[in-house]
């Protein structure tokens, strides 16, 4: 029996290996976080994804914990109604949160790992995803009590790889040190809040996995959820997320009239002008470009409640070559919130040289890419901060 699919077509869009994997992403997908299932019910998602898909999208991401459960129903529906060929898809979803309140409904037991993991294939209606991501870590299960459950979903061949997000560079780093103890499958990827008033973690606490394991970003919010859209310049728009979502946002809403929001609309507002005079787009189209130029990234997750909001965005593609070397340091120029970089002091030590804290983390010294994981010490000093090992 023939199928006629629908054909994909990937038009201007750039695939990206994700992580250190053969899997092409495209650099912008598509996510269904606090929308699809959620505030999008219906056709209106149907329309969503098709369009999507219709300008090169061909990755959905999504996540049992979405409402609850209903963005992967919503999903698996429209992918089956759209008839997409599955080959032609990239699908992922996350595991932690569950969508039931039992003990072992949530967390990265082994129980809930392979559980949720069928559970979220029948919500979904495909025999596998290609990615399952470790939503949050979990402190109160064993790391290789978690590596073997998700090395276990591969090779039942509910997915092709897993990955993490939100997870410290210490749990990264533990992940891939009991995969390789155990000769294991590790992460590939981790799926992380990035954008242009959110720094730290992607762009500095992630730097020595970025080099040692070749990880990829798959990143949420790049728009800070709207802040960087210009729409909160003058108020909350009545049809925005931070209205539709009024409990979740309540502390960023109240901050966006203290010191700190204001001066970030204050720089929403010059990045707005640099784009609009400079690069001739919109401030919206600079943000998604500015995360997806950033050499970590994989993909550049998306959400939309409307299909000429997934258009719109795409935009971003033409802006990407743009971003020159003098456009960046403008940018910086204007944000003013760049990382200072973990250095080698030359004599095994990593440098961070704006700690103004003491803190434990777990990055390899270089050289020492085979011993086992361990914490070290940041110790401030006059001028920066030392990071040595604090293993007996």
């Amino acid at each position: 029996m023939t199928t006629n699919f629908t054909e994909f077509e990937p038009k201007n869009m750039h695939f990206r290996r994700l992580g250190p994997s053969g899997l092409r992403v495209p650099v912008f997908s598509l996510g269904g976080w606090l929308t699809l299932g959620g505030t999008v019910v219906g056709d209106p998602v149907k329309e969503i994804i098709k369009v999507a898909f219709e300008h090169g999208v061909n990755m959905f991401d999504t996540a049992e914990g979405y409402a609850k459960g209903q963005s992967e129903i919503e999903m698996g529906r429209v992918i089956k109604e759209l008839n997409y060929r599955r080959s032609d898809l990239v699908i992922t979803t996350k595991l932690f949160f569950g969508t039931r309140t039992g003990p072992n409904d949530t967390g990265l037991s082994r129980k809930h790992i392979i559980e949720g993991t069928q559970e979220s294939l029948d919500r979904l209606g495909l025999d596998y995803v290609d990615v399952i991501f470790a939503h949050r870590p979990d402190y109160t299960t064993p790391m290789e009590e978690v590596v073997r459950a998700f090395n276990f979903v591969i090779e039942k061949g509910w997915a092709f790889y897993w990955a993490t997000s939100e997870w410290s560079a210490r749990d990264i780093e533990e992940a891939y040190h009991v995969a390789e103890k155990l000769n294991l499958i590790p992460p590939i990827a981790e799926q992380c809040q990035h954008h242009m008033f959110h720094r730290e973690r992607p762009e500095k606490e992630y730097a020595p996995v970025y080099k040692k394991y070749s990880i990829g970003t798959t990143v949420w919010s790049a728009l800070a959820s709207g802040l960087l859209t210009g729409k909160y310049n003058n108020g909350i728009p009545a049809d925005s997320r931070f209205a539709a979502h009024f409990d979740f946002f309540k502390d960023t809403l109240k901050s966006l009239n203290e010191e700190e929001g204001l001066a970030k609309i204050a720089k929403v507002q010059a990045l707005t002008k640099l784009a609009e005079t400079e690069l001739g787009c919109s401030v919206t189209h600079l943000a998604l470009a500015w995360i997806a130029k950033n050499p970590n990234t994989s993909t550049v997750i998306l959400g939309a409640s409307k299909p000429e909001q997934v258009v719109d965005n795409l935009k971003a593609l033409d802006v990407i070559p743009k971003l020159t070397p003098e456009i960046l340091e403008k940018v910086e120029a204007i944000l003013q919130n760049k990382p200072a970089p973990i250095v080698s002091d030359g004599d095994g030590f990593l440098i961070d040289e704006d700690a103004d804290h003491h803190s434990t983390l777990s990055l390899p010294l270089a050289g020492h890419h085979s011993i086992p994981m361990v914490a070290y010490e940041v110790m401030t000093f006059p001028g920066g901060s030392v990071i040595y090992d604090t293993k007996d």
